[in-house]
């Protein structure tokens, strides 16, 4: 498939201060791609893995806090790397250097690890900061990528980042730098998952709200419907008769049980419209049971969520319910996969 052509050079853009000389080809574009792969290696390359297990066993047998800080866009850096710790439910937080010189080195203490990040090594908050850190007895370890500077030697342990330069063209732009910053903290991260055995179910009550912690900690019995809202029949009951309940609650089906309200199988609006082609006048005589489908996909109240979906979405051809039984093949809910979706799965 070819690419598609640029569009037409608007004539908003100069009011912006751009003229037709601002652009990027796609080789050159491709090229500063390559150079930052090649920037990336060099890091990959030469990093000192000694150093790198000596600072993740100081995050790991931290008995306290470990903080993170760094200025500017190491500050950033320094800011995402603690929330990924924090996610794996280690303690963790940033530091602000500005902020704890002004009052909030007051939550360091000899339990924490602070880690300071700066591609130079010399900067200047940073540098004011650890003979202060360093009175709280915190552990002091610093990350940097300028060989024998001056941060590096203040603290008790440093990890060297290998930076071979920037890809900005000065050599000035903290674009590969503070690439190599995260993709150290966030592998380190998940070293220190591993080492702390994390399962899925601790990493997901971490993140209740989102899609990764519904997936993992949402059973079926939390998002199916029940009692008042399931669309039940008896197999005796007429299929004409039960038009209303197979419309009003919205799960496009019917579910017919016996007297011990036991599941004997399913009918849906599919069900209807096909017994409606092949029966025409006759349907007014059919009784539910006779048409009903007698092994429906069911499923449990303490399977997860995204189980159900699973199984709704199997083959040989997808299903929009589950009914939901116990171990006596009571009837007690129904899962919808419109639910499912409501419920964020």
């Amino acid at each position: 498939m070819g690419s598609l052509p640029l569009p037409a050079f608007p004539a908003a853009a100069a009011k912006h201060g751009l003229d037709e000389s601002s652009h990027i080809d796609e080789s050159a574009l491709t090229t500063l791609f390559k150079s930052q792969q090649s920037h990336l290696n060099f890091f990959f390359e030469h990093i000192d893995h000694s150093q790198t297990l000596a600072f993740t066993r100081a995050l790991l047998n931290a008995a306290g806090t470990v903080f993170f800080t760094g200025v500017g866009k190491s500050g950033f850096v320094a800011h995402k790397i603690s929330q990924t710790l924090v996610s794996l439910g280690i303690r963790s937080a940033f530091l602000s250097p500005v902020d704890a010189l002004h009052g909030d080195i007051g939550i360091l203490t000899d339990r924490d690890v602070l880690v300071l990040l700066s591609k130079s090594g010399a900067t200047e908050e940073l540098l004011r900061l650890v003979p202060c850190a360093r009175a709280k007895g915190a552990l002091l370890i610093a990350l940097t990528s300028v060989e024998g500077n001056a941060l590096a030697a203040a603290c008790d342990m440093s990890v060297h980042l290998p930076l071979q330069r920037e890809l900005c063209p000065f050599n000035l732009a903290p674009v590969t730098s503070t690439a190599i910053q995260m993709v150290f903290g966030d592998t380190v991260a998940i070293a220190l998952m591993e080492a702390r055995n994390l399962t899925k179910e601790e990493y997901a009550a971490n993140h209740p709200a989102g899609k990764i912690g519904k997936s993992l900690i949402f059973k079926v019995k939390d998002v199916m419907r029940k009692q008042d809202d399931l669309p039940i029949c008896r197999e005796s009951d007429l299929i004409m008769d039960q038009l209303v309940e197979l419309t009003s609650k919205g799960c496009g089906c019917l579910l017919v049980i016996d007297d011990r309200y036991r599941l004997i199988g399913t009918f849906t609006d599919g069900d209807l419209r096909r017994t409606l082609r092949a029966s025409g006048e006759a349907i007014f005589q059919l009784t539910v049971g006779r048409m009903c489908n007698r092994n429906p996909r069911i499923i449990g109240p303490e399977a997860m969520a995204v189980e159900a979906m699973k199984k709704m979405e199997a083959p040989p051809s997808p299903v929009q319910f589950l009914p939901v039984i116990n171990d006596e093949n009571i009837l007690i809910g129904i899962v919808t996969l419109h639910g499912l979706v409501s419920a964020g799965l």
